[in-house]
């Protein structure tokens, strides 16, 4: 008679990817380590993109779809001289019309105007998706639909752009040319294509733009210094056990013993919440979610 495989621990698994692996891959990488299937992710990064990757190990893979993610920061490197065919630099590159007019509208490109045509992107804005994406058109990838030679048009999409702070923008000299490189850091809502950011930038400038870095440094509240990167957990199978999570994610509150009880089976409770709240027992753990609904707090997730 085989023996039952035991419950991975669950809880959060907050990644720093590496350049080069796609989000499945680290998902991949993780559930070798906790020794389950059960690992899923919440939102995706470009196998170019590093940073911040949020998973969910076990029982917690529930709590993702709750995680209020939507907010993001990033750092990125954009390129000035030429756009690419997915808006970075994994594509190819696209010719200019008139290549002698663009090098020398790079060549007399301010800085100070660069800044300004990037500020015009803050705030909330329609902003076309690259082509290069994982949204899907009539039920496949748009990423899939441009591998296989077809023209995708995607609509316009609305985002809100928080705040551009530019770091440097500094003349390069590449193979391709003179190129000037504006470093930043992008906070913005979920649904935002920081490569759409830097094509956009390009595009208004009339000298063509694209991604050369990208690092995501914060996806709701959790950052790097929540990350670890795969070697490190190589090492060290380090998990953010449920109910530290919630105490980074959602007001929290604990609960007596019988107020535990009811909540293990999902009675609603005469509480006053504000809003989502994290319910924790005695010992800090985590038992469920609930929401103020018809005057009485009720479950939106057990997690018991």
């Amino acid at each position: 008679m085989s023996t039952p495989r035991p419950e991975p621990v669950p809880g959060l698994v907050v990644v720093d990817k590496p350049g080069g692996m796609t989000s499945h891959d680290v998902v991949s990488r993780v559930r070798r380590l906790a020794g389950t299937r059960k690992v899923g992710h919440a939102g995706t990064l470009d196998p170019m993109a590093t940073g911040v990757l949020v998973l969910g190990v076990g029982r917690a893979t529930r709590l993702l779809g709750h995680l209020v993610l939507t907010e993001k920061t990033y750092e990125a490197t954009i390129r000035l001289g030429g756009g690419t065919t997915t808006d970075d630099a994994e594509g190819e590159p696209l010719p200019p019309a008139d290549p002698e007019a663009v090098a020398a509208a790079v060549a007399a490109l301010d800085p100070e105007r660069v800044r300004a045509v990037l500020a015009t992107q803050v705030g909330e804005r329609d902003q076309v998706p690259s082509t290069v994406s994982a949204i899907k058109v009539d039920g496949r990838r748009a990423y899939a639909r441009v591998r296989d030679g077809e023209e995708v048009v995607l609509e316009p999409r609305r985002v809100t752009i928080h705040a551009i702070e530019v770091h440097d923008v500094a003349a390069v000299t590449t193979p391709e040319g003179g190129r000037v490189d504006v470093v930043v850091t992008v906070r913005c809502s979920s649904g935002t294509y920081v490569r759409a950011i830097a094509r956009d930038l390009g595009d208004d400038l009339g000298v063509g733009g694209h991604l050369t870095a990208l690092r995501r440094t914060r996806v709701g509240p959790f950052g790097l210094s929540e990350a670890r990167t795969i070697e490190e957990l190589s090492e060290t199978y380090d998990v953010l056990a449920p109910g530290d999570a919630a105490r980074l994610a959602f007001p929290v509150l604990e609960l007596g013993e019988d107020a535990e009880r009811d909540v293990r089976v999902g009675r609603p409770l005469d509480l006053e919440l504000a809003g989502l709240t994290a319910l924790l027992d005695g010992a800090g753990g985590l038992l469920a979610l609930y929401e103020p609904r018809e005057g009485r707090a009720r479950p939106v997730a057990v997690l018991v």
